[in-house]
């Protein structure tokens, strides 16, 4: 349960991060921000410091900060002008709108660094962690057989050298049925050791080789300068693959929206939303993996939904930025009835969406494997 808490809390602290951001470039460039909420509809509480309140309202999907003017049917205070959302140059507007998505990327690096650093990541080694006794029928396996002991390391299969976890694996799949010397390091002594490897069915219908041996993990930590590398990398394989599962999500959003409705469950495991309940649940999930594999999963969430935030659709930021560019290029403001259906469309469809996350995370709720 630990690491549903975890992501619960990285998901309030990511949409108020995201806020944040919005609201703390307003204030730098001069706007004015009469409310900074977390959640949606009937208010819970607040509290008002200066000229903005804050609080908590409800319906906890999401927050807002108001700013004057960026509504463009609000009428404003004849003492408020000059401080709106609209008055403002072309590069203030873009700071502002961008402020929030730009926040999802820099805690997503953080995140990726403070694990590469601090956590660290749990890797294979060639050192042996336990021995496989026997097989089901109650034979001895070739490890057993062979004398091959827990903390044993080893270092040669057949005279090739294994450097890493999946040279072993490599070296003894392709050996099924024969006979190999396996050299280990022991208590600092070299051992030369001999197995006859079992044989059993591969997934392609052919045969592997099967010592039986489990591997242990060390801990690896990065050094602060190569993790900027590392963490700017992931960031950017995150951005790759989030883009992707987007496309394959809209694009095949019909065609779960018809699974879910027949009940194919295998249809509807193969791309679909997940909403705050399911995060949760999937973070619950992630303890087996450890803390780092959990706030990586809260890093993953903060790259999609900046992402998100990206799609050049009023009233998403995106689309916001999108109006504010295209009334920079045009030398005039956007029509705001033209606006209007395309706004009412993208709310309909991300209400329309997170219902059907809700109800899919509770009638089949996402299981790690």
């Amino acid at each position: 349960m630990t690491g549903g808490l975890i992501v619960l809390f990285g998901i309030i602290a990511m949409v108020t991060l995201h806020e944040g951001g919005h609201f703390l470039a307003a204030k730098a460039t001069g706007m004015k921000a009469t409310e900074f909420f977390f959640g949606f509809g009937p208010k819970l509480w607040s509290i008002r410091r200066g000229e903005t309140e804050y609080g908590v309202k409800a319906i906890p999907l999401g927050g807002y900060v108001r700013i004057i003017g960026m509504n463009p049917y609000e009428e404003v205070a004849e003492e408020d002008l000059g401080r709106t959302y609209r008055e403002q140059p072309f590069w203030a507007k873009s700071v502002v709108v961008l402020a929030g998505v730009a926040s999802h990327f820099v805690v997503a690096f953080f995140i990726f660094f403070f694990v590469a650093t601090v956590v660290g990541s749990q890797e294979v080694t060639t050192t042996v962690d336990a021995v496989q006794g026997t097989f089901e029928d109650g034979s001895i396996t070739p490890a057993s057989a062979a004398g091959v002991g827990a903390g044993d390391t080893i270092l040669r299969i057949d005279g090739v050298a294994v450097d890493g976890w999946v040279e072993v694996v490599a070296e003894i799949r392709a050996h099924p049925g024969e006979t190999v010397t396996i050299r280990v390091e022991r208590d600092g002594e070299e051992v030369v050791l001999t197995a006859t490897l079992a044989s059993l069915d591969d997934d392609a219908g052919g045969k592997r080789g099967f010592l039986g041996v489990v591997p242990a993990t060390e801990t690896v930590r990065l050094n602060p300068i190569a993790a900027l590398v590392d963490s700017g990398a992931s960031v950017g394989q995150a951005t790759g693959a989030s883009s992707s599962g987007m496309w394959q999500l809209f694009s095949g959003l019909g065609d779960l929206v018809q699974a879910t409705i027949s009940g194919d469950t295998d249809a509807i495991n193969e791309v679909r939303p997940a909403s705050p309940i399911g995060l949760v649940r999937i973070g619950a999930q992630t303890e087996q993996f450890g803390i780092g594999f959990t706030l990586e999963l809260i890093a993953l969430i903060n790259v999609f939904v900046g992402l998100f935030n990206l799609i050049p659709m009023y009233p998403l930021d995106g689309g916001h930025f999108a109006v504010a560019l295209y009334e920079k290029v045009r030398g005039r403001q956007a029509d705001v009835a033209k606006l209007a259906p395309i706004a009412a469309v993208v709310i309909i469809f991300m209400v329309l969406l997170g219902v059907l996350a809700i109800y899919l995370d509770v009638t089949n709720p996402i299981t790690l494997r």
